[in-house]
């Protein structure tokens, strides 16, 4: 008697999706699998997007996989299409162009998307971007090479990152923010001011405290931006990094759970069996804070995908993993390490600001959960960054304030 052959449906081909079609592959050489995305491009690495972005790097070294991959394990890669539906009973995924994807068991890798700027002025002029994607970083890539003038809009990473690239392309840049520094959900008024000297080497001029009225155009590009505090700012192109929005509307006519993503347990399913999710868009069980939360690093849905890929496949695999991410900020790096949030009452905080190399500073804060340290983030320096990562794991007890105080000098 022969066994069915398992179906599996992947919506979203990231790094999350990808790892878990490979994983479905290794553990079931029978099984079909199906990997939907509405971009063009086989897996590439998003964490890769900035230094494309200042030209450190070309395109061909963002790319991670090709077609001919996903062809040599048979994996049925189906590009540019959106999902429409997901029937939850009768096991169903529904395409924009009217094709139906059957499945036994169903991954919802499906990210978000970047929220785009609201004020007058916004919606019909050109040169407003994004950046999330291949396609925005070769966007916006091909108007900084014609621009003068650069405006880097929000107080998040791909705002900072979109700042980055104007000022190491030699455009005149300003850098506006609504908080008092930038990453005000990590930093304290320290470490903001440390990231400000950084960015103000590079000539980036830095602005707090304020937000983008309307945009001015002229000729259906923006001539300058109005603040709310009066001010006028010239700009030939406006990058935005406004956070995104979870694409958690997938399942909105369904069973599925949702809060501020979709709602998994420790092996990434939901409340409906059969259907899992990961990366981004999971609102994921979090063993060290013990409490639910989303997470959107790449190392953290590299984990996801992993482990939803085993689980699809009939494992029983929790996921305990801290979550990592690095990442250039102009000529230094800046780490973070679990859950680094300020506005999180449960957590404490130390943080210590001292010298470092090529006349920055170095900055360290420590996050801690009932004496055990859950979060890290480190600017400068990464000395002692794997030993930190190790004690978050161990969840080890430091009792004393001179015990945590030393994990700030830690090598």
């Amino acid at each position: 008697m022969s066994t069915h052959e398992k179906k599996y449906v992947i919506i979203g081909n990231g790094v999350a999706g990808t790892t878990a079609a490979e994983t479905l592959r290794k553990n079931d050489p029978n099984c079909s699998i199906v990997l939907l995305t509405n971009e063009p491009y086989p897996l590439y690495n998003r964490v890769s997007l900035p230094r494309f972005l200042q030209g450190v790097i070309v395109e061909q070294k963002v790319m991670i996989k090709d077609f001919a991959w996903h062809e040599q394990r048979n994996i049925q890669l189906i590009t540019e299409t959106l999902v429409t539906q997901i029937q939850t009973e009768e096991r169903l995924v529904e395409t924009s162009d009217g094709r139906t994807f059957p499945y036994d068991a169903l991954l919802i890798a499906s990210g978000g998307w970047a929220n785009s700027l609201q004020v007058p002025g916004a919606k019909d002029t050109k040169h407003i971007y994004n950046f999330v994607t291949l396609d925005d970083t070769k966007t916006l890539i091909e108007r900084m090479r014609e621009s003068r003038t650069a405006l880097a809009y929000g107080g998040s990473f791909i705002a900072y990152e979109l700042c980055d690239g104007f000022a190491m392309r030699k455009l005149e840049t300003t850098w506006l923010m609504r908080g008092p520094y930038w990453l005000r959900n990590s930093l304290d008024a320290d470490g903001g001011e440390v990231v400000d000297n950084i960015a103000k080497k590079f000539g980036v001029e830095v602005i707090h405290g304020d937000e983008i009225e309307e945009i001015v155009p002229s000729n259906g590009v923006p001539g300058y931006v109005k603040t709310t505090k009066g001010r006028q700012i010239q700009a030939d192109m406006i990058g935005i990094g406004l956070g995104i929005t979870l694409n958690t509307h997938l399942v909105k006519e369904t069973p599925i759970e949702v809060h501020h993503g979709i709602v998994v347990n420790e092996y990434l399913e939901t409340n409906v069996p059969g259907v899992f999710a990961a990366g981004d868009v999971a609102e994921f069980f979090d063993t060290t804070l013990n409490r639910h939360h989303t997470m959107g690093t790449w190392d953290n849905a590299t984990s996801h995908g992993r482990i939803a890929g085993t689980n699809m496949a009939g494992g029983h695999t929790p996921y305990v993993d801290v979550p990592t991410y690095t990442s250039p900020l102009f000529d230094v790096n800046i780490a973070v390490v679990g859950s680094a949030e300020s506005s999180n009452p449960e957590l404490d905080t130390i943080a210590l600001r001292e010298p470092g190399e090529k006349g920055n500073e170095n900055y360290r804060r420590l996050f801690f959960r009932e004496n055990k340290l859950v979060g890290v983030l480190m600017i400068g320096s990464p000395k002692g960054r794997k030993k930190l990562v190790e004690l978050v794991k161990n969840q080890d007890v430091f009792a004393t304030a001179a015990e945590r105080e030393a994990l700030l000098t830690l090598k």
